[in-house]
Parts: C-alpha cells; sequence; structure tokens
C-alpha cells in the first residue's frame, strides 16, 4: 500500500440492522475495490467475529475485525482461539477490537457486568496470554498463531483507556467528541509501557457518518441517531465529560420520564453534533475527518447512518464518494 499509515480510512458494518451477511461480505468486497484500509463489524444482534471471518475469506487485502465483539459473550479462550482461526484464514488481516458493552442492556440477556473495568482487564491479559500460547492448563494450551493478532480495547474514560495502554495494543473509542479524542488518546499513550512495541495504528475510532448534499438533513439524522445513543449512560457520561453536562440532564430526565427518541433529538445541540459526527456533503466530510485524525484518530471507521434512505444504499454511496484518495 502506498498510502501512508496517518492516512488510512475504514468502514464499520453493523449486525443491529437487517441486513443479510451475505450483504455485509458484498460491502466489505466493495470496500476493498474502492482502496479502503478496513472493514470492521460490530457486534448488536449477530456474530461479529463470524462475519469478519465471512468478510476475511471474500477478500485479499483489507484489513477486516470487529469493532467491537463483546467481552462477555465469549470465554477469553474461545475468543482467543476464533481470532486465531481468522487470523490464519485471511493471512494476518484480523484486527479484533474488545470491548464491554452496557450494564443495562447485558441484564436483558440475564448477564451481571460487575466490576466492568477490572472484568475487561482481566479479560484482555487472559485473551492475550491464550494468543500467545500461554495457558495454566496443559490441555488448553496452543501454539501461537502465525500471524500476530493485534488487540484493540474500547474506552469512553480516561480510566478504560489506561487500561488499554496497560494490556492492550490500541484503543478503539465510540462517539466521543474530538477534544475528548484527544484525552483519551493521551491516556492510552501514557499508559503504554516504554518497552512494548508501538502498534502503527494505535486509535481505531467508529464515526456516525450522514452523507449528503442536503446538510440540514444530515445534521437533523445526526441528531436523532445521537439520541438513540443518548439513552445510554455510559454515552451520557462522555459526552457530559465534554461539556455537555446541562443537556444530558436534561436527556436523561425525559428518557426517565418516558419521552420518545423524537423529542430527545431536539434536546442534541448542534456543537455535539459537529465533535461527534460526519455530516453533509462529500468535501466537509473529508475535512471533518482530517479533523478526528489531527485529534488522534489513527484510523478512522465510517459507520454510515442513512439521510432519507435505506441504510446499506447509504453505505454504498458512502464507500464510493469517500473512498481513500
Amino acid at each position: 500500500m502506498t498510502r501512508p499509515p496517518e492516512r488510512r480510512l475504514g468502514i464499520v458494518l453493523s449486525t443491529a440492522v437487517e441486513a443479510h451477511p451475505v450483504e455485509l461480505v458484498a460491502i466489505g468486497q466493495q470496500a476493498e475495490a474502492r482502496g479502503f484500509d478496513a472493514v470492521l463489524v460490530n457486534e448488536g444482534r449477530g456474530d461479529a467475529l463470524a462475519c469478519a471471518q465471512a468478510i476475511a475469506q471474500a477478500t485479499t487485502r483489507i484489513l477486516v475485525g470487529t469493532n467491537i465483539a463483546n467481552a462477555y459473550f465469549r470465554h477469553p479462550f474461545l475468543a482467543a482461539m476464533t481470532a486465531k482461526t481468522i487470523a490464519e484464514l485471511s493471512n494476518g488481516r484480523l484486527v479484533l477490537g474488545i470491548g464491554i458493552s452496557h450494564r443495562v442492556l447485558l441484564e436483558t440477556l440475564g448477564v451481571e457486568m460487575g466490576d466492568a473495568r477490572s472484568y475487561l482487564r482481566d479479560y484482555l491479559v487472559k485473551l492475550r496470554d491464550f494468543l500467545a500460547g500461554r495457558s495454566e492448563s496443559p490441555f488448553f494450551r496452543s501454539l501461537p498463531p502465525t500471524h500476530p493478532v493485534p488487540v484493540y480495547a474500547a474506552g469512553l474514560t480516561e480510566e478504560t483507556a489506561r487500561v488499554a495502554g496497560e494490556v492492550a495494543d490500541g484503543l478503539m473509542p465510540f462517539l466521543p467528541t474530538r477534544g475528548y479524542l484527544k484525552e483519551l488518546v493521551a491516556a492510552f499513550r501514557a499508559a503504554r509501557d516504554a518497552g512494548r512495541d508501538k502498534a502503527a495504528i494505535d486509535c481505531i475510532v467508529s464515526i456516525p457518518t450522514f452523507l449528503s448534499d442536503d446538510r440540514e438533513a444530515a445534521r437533523n439524522a445526526a441528531r436523532y441517531n445521537l439520541a438513540f445513543f443518548a439513552q445510554l449512560p455510559n454515552y451520557r457520561r462522555q459526552w457530559r465529560r465534554s461539556g455537555f453536562g446541562d443537556q444530558m440532564d436534561q436527556l436523561r430526565e425525559l428518557w426517565a420520564s418516558g419521552g420518545g427518541r423524537r423529542e430527545a433529538a431536539t434536546l442534541i445541540p448542534d456543537a455535539l453534533v459537529e465533535q461527534v459526527c460526519v455530516y453533509g456533503p462529500a468535501p466537509r466530510c473529508r475535512e471533518q475527518l482530517e479533523a478526528f485524525r489531527e485529534a488522534g484518530a489513527g484510523m478512522p471507521l465510517l459507520a454510515v447512518s442513512p439521510v432519507n434512505e435505506e441504510r446499506l444504499a447509504a453505505t454504498r454511496k458512502a464507500i464510493d464518494a469517500l473512498a481513500p484518495v
């Protein structure tokens, strides 16, 4: 690849929407053909690692992986062995992002989160041990993978970013403002052991993307999107740390009183949209992506949402319009 590492660009596909895995594979192939550096899959209502494997076997160059896989869904041994399999099948193109989801969502599945930050640290340590062939049980010890598997940790707080710096290869924040992203990346890098190898991409950021020549329609779609995530306390706390405390109080009260998403969208300030999202015509989207790079995003990922159209069509359009130059 002739493009320098600092110009890398990826795309993230969602299992939380109604899309057949075959369609995700086809979009991964399109992203590779258009010169994207990575296609990662999030874990909503589907298996992100299974989708990553399917895309890996249908492509030849592009990085594949997860953004993110849920640590509570898989024992670290299984996660390591699955990752090893995909790394071997893809000739070393796997990027493994691991996160802890949200307490209120896990409770609906009967999963007790416990001390999430401690759980994540312990999980990452065990995962990396299994990947390296280290295990207290001889039966569950395996050979290290032929191809290294970089492990990234999701992080919404400086404390979790420091955990990522101590025990992971990279950081995968979601929905930070650009100002707060700088703080997360600084915390990650400060905690990273000076003796460890530095990953070429130490921060991968999934960015809500709304491509449209109608800038106002794109901004409204972005507000509606952020209103959905504002239901979750972790994201509200993150935005509170970015200076939007009053608005987060209003949103918390709205959701607690049974308010709806459209009403919540009216409480999302323009300044938050500007700091968290990429939206508008293609040239403006490229400028905003550059601002995320300057804030510390080693590789931005387009998380495309529709603006008055169907999601997969919007994703395909964004791949063509925002393809790396």
